[in-house]
């Protein structure tokens, strides 16, 4: 049997000691590097029941410098080594340093030299030139001494080791701060903050993150990991009884917890919004830990109020993009308006520069013959005797002259009716049974002078909705044709009515009648029916045209029948009631 399998005998009866070893996550690692054994042995006789802040020790043996290097390797969470000067060669512990240093990159672990030829290797000398932690001499090193050492070192690198996960903590911080201030979702910058939390404290968690943007209200769950994956987008309903009592005295007490594996967080935006992470970790958090997630919290208000103020400021450029588009319609369509109402403008004006050098010129043909006229018959006055049978003459002729203005002044008037395309109604109340009687009053010479009887049928009133001179036109258009194509001694009979359509105004005369061609002609612009005048009256064309257009720009309609040649012909236009309105 060779001295390290006798050692390991030994190892063997100092674990049977009172005291059990502590769990193997809980211990600290110390490498003894010395070609030895018997300072292998002693060192763990020593050691056996050390503990330090609840940890016991895991001591790993190593009996040369080649096999220190691969231990140290492969334990990079190595807390010290107790390392021998002179081993394989004399200056092969010093060799050691300067690798563990200089090629493993290890400056966290504590290095206690132990010598037992102190001369060969001077403390001063050593300590000013290698990165160690402390030098011992083998004769001096007692276990009360070794205990001491080890202790020491065993808290330089718990310091120390919690440095590094501080400086590991703040860069992950600023790492991940810089990646969630680029979230523009609230969603993701949710998750995100899940998976920084884990990955800042190393271990694994479940949990979620919820939002309360009003005290008043419940809140929303934004983001959920492990078994809280499916409760995204739901309230306290979604959660277990556990979490949901977590998350409400993280509201109540609006400040950061930690309950062993429970880790409560709060956050509060600057725009009063509040923020609570919920977790449940396989470890309680430690003070770096806790310090670390605080730290990270602290800056994570800015970012959720940055995604908040985003999301309002993209809804307020959709509706803003919404209203512009709508306002960019109606412009179009008030330039579309605006061009078609310059177009009848010019047109209109044309025609009104038209209409005004053919009115000098066909007025002024008659009004010098009545000019002419009136001179001569003032002459034949003055005669003595005057001559009276030659001054009947110039009347007519006068006459004459003045019936032909007043045609073209009709003919005028018509057509600026009909060019005129936008006609504004003025509506009111109105009696249509006055404005009936006022056309019969009219045309009631025209009908006697061909001895012809013009009647009324209705009631006495009837109250009615429409433009009083418009509508009177229109009824004056079809009485004056049944006059017109009435023969001498006829009947022309209006008779008004009322029912659900509204009001109707019937105009019947004695006259030929309607032909099938004339039904296809009737209303139309400058259409002639086949019927004539019976007193060689003048015709435009236009009466059953304007009429048409009237009544229709009232919400009316206007037809009509014949019974045959011979049988004459009834017009009627039917107004709306005064409740159904006129269309605009």
């Amino acid at each position: 049997m060779n001295d390290k399998d006798r050692d390991d005998d030994l190892i063997h009866v100092v674990e049977d000691g009172p005291k059990a070893p502590l769990r193997e996550q809980h211990r600290w690692k110390v490498a003894i590097i010395d070609d030895d054994p018997a300072v292998h042995s002693g060192t763990r006789y020593a050691l056996y029941d050390y503990e330090l802040a609840g940890a016991g020790l895991e001591l790993l043996s190593a009996y040369s410098a080649a096999e220190g290097r691969a231990l140290l390797a492969a334990h990079p969470d190595m807390a010290v080594v107790l390392l021998d000067v002179v081993m394989e060669s004399d200056g092969a512990g010093l060799e050691l340093v300067q690798q563990i240093r200089n090629v493993l990159k290890n400056d966290t672990v504590r290095i206690i030299l132990r010598t037992g030829q102190p001369g060969q290797a001077p403390e001063r000398q050593v300590i000013v030139d290698y990165d160690i932690n402390d030098y011992k001499a083998k004769t001096e090193l007692t276990a009360d001494k070794l205990f001491t050492a080890l202790t020491a070192a065993i808290r330089s690198y718990q310091q120390l080791m919690r440095l590094v996960e501080t400086r590991r903590g703040l860069e992950l911080i600023v790492d991940a701060a810089s990646e969630l201030f680029d979230l523009k979702s609230m969603r993701k910058l949710a998750e995100g903050v899940l998976t920084q939390i884990a990955g800042l404290i190393q271990a694994h968690c479940e949990g979620i993150l919820v939002l309360r943007e009003d005290q008043r209200d419940g809140y929303a769950i934004l983001a959920g990991s492990g078994v809280y994956a499916g409760v995204v987008g739901t309230g306290e309903s979604g959660l277990d009884k556990t979490m949901a009592d977590l998350v409400g005295s993280a509201f109540e007490q609006r400040c950061h917890t930690f309950r062993g594996e429970q880790t409560m967080l709060y956050i509060k935006t600057a725009s009063a919004r509040e923020v609570v992470v919920a977790l449940r970790s396989d470890r309680p958090l430690s003070e770096t830990d806790r310090t670390l997630v605080a730290v990270f919290c602290g800056r994570l208000s800015t970012a959720f109020d940055n995604v908040i103020l985003y999301e309002q400021l993209q809804a307020a450029n959709e509706t803003l993009e919404q209203r512009v588009g709508e306002r960019t319609r109606q412009l179009t369509g008030a330039n579309e308006r605006l061009t078609a109402q310059w177009t009848r403008l010019k047109r209109t004006n044309d025609h009104k520069a038209e209409v005004l050098g053919t009115v000098a010129h066909d007025l002024k043909n008659p009004l010098g013959v009545i000019l002419g006229r009136s001179e001569m018959m003032r002459e034949l006055l003055e005669l003595a005797p005057p001559n009276i049978e030659r001054a009947k003459a110039q009347i007519e002729q006068v006459r004459s002259s003045v019936a032909r203005m007043t045609t073209m002044v009709d003919g005028l008037i018509n057509d600026a009716m009909l060019d005129a395309e936008d006609i504004v109604l003025r509506l009111a109340d109105i009696d249509t049974v006055t404005v009936i009687a006022a056309v019969i009053d009219a045309n009631r010479p025209l009908a006697e002078r061909k001895q012809q009887n013009l009647v009324y049928d209705g009631p006495r009133t009837l109250a009615g909705r429409a433009d009083p001179d418009r509508i009177r036109e229109a009824i004056d258009n079809l009485v004056s044709n049944a006059i017109k194509y009435s023969p001498p001694g006829g009947r022309i009979a209006v008779a008004l009515s009322t029912g659900e359509n509204g009001h109707r105004v019937a105009v019947t005369d004695s006259g030929p009648g309607l032909s099938p061609e004339d039904h296809d002609r009737l209303f139309g612009r400058f259409q002639r029916l086949s019927a004539k005048p019976t007193a060689g009256e003048s015709s435009t064309g236009l009466g059953l045209f304007i009429a048409r257009r009237i009544v229709e720009l009232h919400g009316g309609r206007i037809t009509a029948a014949s019974h045959g040649p011979g049988e004459g012909a009834t017009f009627s236009l039917t107004l709306p009631p005064p409740s159904a309105g006129v269309p605009s």
